[in-house]
């Protein structure tokens, strides 16, 4: 899967192998199948977080563990059993798709 991008939706976003997760990762079985962990974005405050999961994996970002929710910026570092992943949000602070469509 590698160069493979993930779409985030607004909210809670469950990472995980299995097919019912909303972020699957396949190919790498070192990822808890349900709830790896969580990205979540707030569309009100436009921010994202890195949440653990209550999969039996650790998330790592930029090289630690992560134990409690973490927000993101760009380029940070995501690491989830033997998979990394780069962070490159294309919406936040500035821009958000959805306001992009409404003129006013």
């Amino acid at each position: 899967s590698r160069g493979q991008d993930y779409r985030i939706r607004p909210e809670k976003n469950f990472i995980g192998r299995s097919e019912e997760m909303h972020i699957i990762i396949t190919g790498d079985n070192t990822i808890s199948r349900r709830n790896h962990a969580i990205i979540s974005y707030n569309p009100v405050e436009r921010n994202f977080f890195l949440i653990p999961g209550d999969g039996v994996g650790i998330v790592y970002h930029n090289n630690e563990a992560v134990y409690s929710p973490v927000e993101l910026t760009a380029y940070d570092v995501i690491q989830m059993g033997k998979s990394k992943f780069i962070f490159i949000p294309l919406c936040g602070i500035h821009f958000e798709w959805e306001n992009e469509n409404s003129k006013e």
